[in-house]
């Protein structure tokens, strides 16, 4: 009697081999082209700009402006305070007042410092050309323990990570379910309260509602865990290497963190804002530096992708329950005999 081999077939072997050969090359490939891209093609494309003051005055700086072209999408507003109120609210990025006593640039580093920067450059080259000098204000400062937005932009990755994590692990211990859904909002809630120590209150690098803050790293990390185990609860332990590639190689690089969504390459600063990892960051900057301005819509793209995974992961258990019940074997019961 011979026993059977575990070493597979050389020809299974060699095509195993030249998967590897070949799949790892085209993965980094892909991870180079997602990361590098969007960054070397980082530049302004229809940025919300405001200009402000009496439209006499304000034509010659809309027609310096507009010769970039496609770079930005000009806001009028009649004065400073109007324009002040709109780099508040988030609809625009920066504020170009013309005044009597000279030009002034009101910015908000709180929303992008990458932003507030590029402006200054774009602005004050064009008044250095007329002889004049630009006043700055920063409307909304970033926090001075993190002056670049830095340690903001550092924590994508580490809740995409977590997220990933509390999906995978979900999955590859069986929960189904509503003990699922409850092991998901659970983890999501924990990491929400200690992304929240670590950020706000320990570095010191967000300002805003400490327990707004904590719910937003929590519906963050919720979106993506709850996703990664729907998505394995329908297809099975392969949801959670398709959604980690989503999350990792596409919505990392494409939330635009670092700058704005309006400096990466069209359609990318879109696609980005629909991905837990983009909507994430923009809401964060809301809740923390703009008291809840401009929060609805990644707000609403968060719980969508938390309800929809959750969704999923019952559905997911419904359909295993039902293929269970269908499979198992029926004994038929024998008819008594009467003697």
């Amino acid at each position: 009697m011979t026993t059977p081999s575990a070493t597979p077939p050389r020809s299974t072997a060699h095509r195993r081999l030249v998967a590897v050969v070949l799949l790892v090359p085209v993965l980094a490939a892909l991870a180079l082209w997602a990361f590098a891209w969007p960054a070397a093609r980082t530049a302004p494309r229809d940025l919300p700009l405001a200009v402000a003051g009496p439209t006499a005055a304000t034509a010659q700086v809309e027609r310096q402006l507009t010769r970039h072209e496609g770079a930005f999408e000009i806001h009028r507003y009649a004065d400073e305070a109007a324009a002040r109120e709109a780099v508040e609210d988030r609809t625009v990025y920066g504020a170009v007042v013309v005044a009597p006593q000279g030009p002034k640039l009101l910015t908000a580093s709180a929303a992008s410092p990458a932003v507030a920067q590029l402006l200054q450059q774009a602005v004050a080259q064009q008044a250095a050309g007329q002889g004049t000098e630009v006043r700055t204000v920063d409307v909304v400062p970033a926090p001075t323990s993190d002056p670049r937005g830095s340690a903001l932009t550092a924590s994508v990755l580490p809740l995409a990570l977590a997220g990933l994590a509390a999906g995978a692990a979900v999955t590859l211990l069986g929960l189904r379910g509503v003990r699922a859904v409850g092991g998901l909002v659970g983890a999501a809630a924990l990491i929400g309260v200690i992304a929240a120590s670590l950020a706000h209150s320990w570095l010191g690098v967000l300002t805003g509602d400490w327990w707004a803050e904590a719910g937003v790293f929590g519906l963050t990390t919720l979106a993506v865990s709850a996703a990664v185990a729907g998505l394995a609860a329908l297809v099975g332990p392969a949801g959670v290497g398709l959604m980690a590639a989503v999350v990792m190689l596409v919505g990392n690089p494409f939330s635009g963190a670092a700058s704005a969504p309006q400096m990466l390459p069209e359609p990318v600063g879109v696609i980005g804002q629909w991905l837990p990892p983009g909507a994430g960051t923009t809401l964060l900057r809301s809740v923390s530096f703009f008291d809840g301005a401009a929060a609805t819509g990644p707000a609403l793209t968060l719980a969508w992708w938390a309800a929809l995974g959750l969704g999923a992961v019952l559905l997911g258990s419904t359909l295993r329950k039902a293929r269970t019940t269908s499979t198992e074997p029926t004994t038929e019961r024998e008819p008594a005999t009467v003697g």
